[in-house]
């Protein structure tokens, strides 16, 4: 079955413009114009990915991607932004939303269907990786969930491989750039920032169960994971 791509941006040529690139790397495009549309073809069928552009009627692009990060239908679902803006808070601001990667308007179908390709290759390296446990925190591979003891973590795709990473690499120091190659691939530009925006996310999605102290900072160095907290 083709994989589905779901794209959400309020002008119709924008639309037309990323479908056509959709098609030409042969995924099935599916096009929403707004939130209410947009939860009505995730009703229809969950994506495999979802393109969302920052401004739309209504909610906003942010205001979705946080809510989908909420809801169990769509918490696992990788999203890239489709944004004019080019600041770094905004990107940021983005990716502390639940986005897993952006793309800068203009962007060329080149570099689209490239980020488009990257996320898909990490989801599909996630769906092959095994359980791992450290501590009182564990990875059921084959399901693609994590457990704090016997409690479901509610966790996003880009936080579940960097745990993933870490739980199978404890006690070992890994700097910003090294985390970017093992989690994000060398192949990606992606700021050594968003390795911080992550690792806060990460940290608060373990504090409930008051695990995020296992996610530890090494000044100067870089970060670490252990179950010695």
């Amino acid at each position: 079955m083709q994989k589905r791509i779901l794209i959400v941006d309020d002008e119709p040529a924008i639309r037309d413009m990323v479908a056509f690139a959709v098609r030409k790397g042969d995924y099935e495009p599916v096009h929403a114009a707004d939130a209410r549309q947009a939860q009505e073809a995730i009703a229809d069928r969950v994506p495999d990915l979802i393109l969302l552009d920052w401004m739309l009627p209504g909610t906003s692009g942010i205001e979705l991607a946080r809510r989908w990060r909420r809801e169990s239908l769509t918490r696992e679902v990788p999203i890239i932004m489709l944004t004019a803006r080019g600041e770094e808070n905004d990107r940021v601001g983005g990716l502390e939303a639940g986005v897993d990667d952006y793309v800068v308007k203009p962007f060329s179908s080149r570099e689209l269907l490239a980020r488009i390709r990257a996320v898909m290759r990490r989801s599909r390296e996630d769906d092959e990786d095994g359980s791992v446990a450290v501590g009182s925190l564990r990875i059921d591979g084959a399901a693609h969930r994590v457990f704090a003891g016997d409690e479901p973590v509610a966790i996003g795709p880009t936080e579940y491989r960097l745990l993933h990473f870490f739980m199978t690499h404890p006690d070992r120091v890994y700097s910003r750039s090294q985390l970017l190659d093992h989690v994000w691939g060398g192949s990606v530009y992606v700021e050594e920032r968003t390795v911080d925006v992550h690792i806060r996310r990460l940290r608060k999605t373990l504090e409930p169960f008051a695990l995020d102290g296992m996610v530890q900072t090494v000044r100067g160095a870089g970060y670490r994971f252990s179950a010695s907290v």
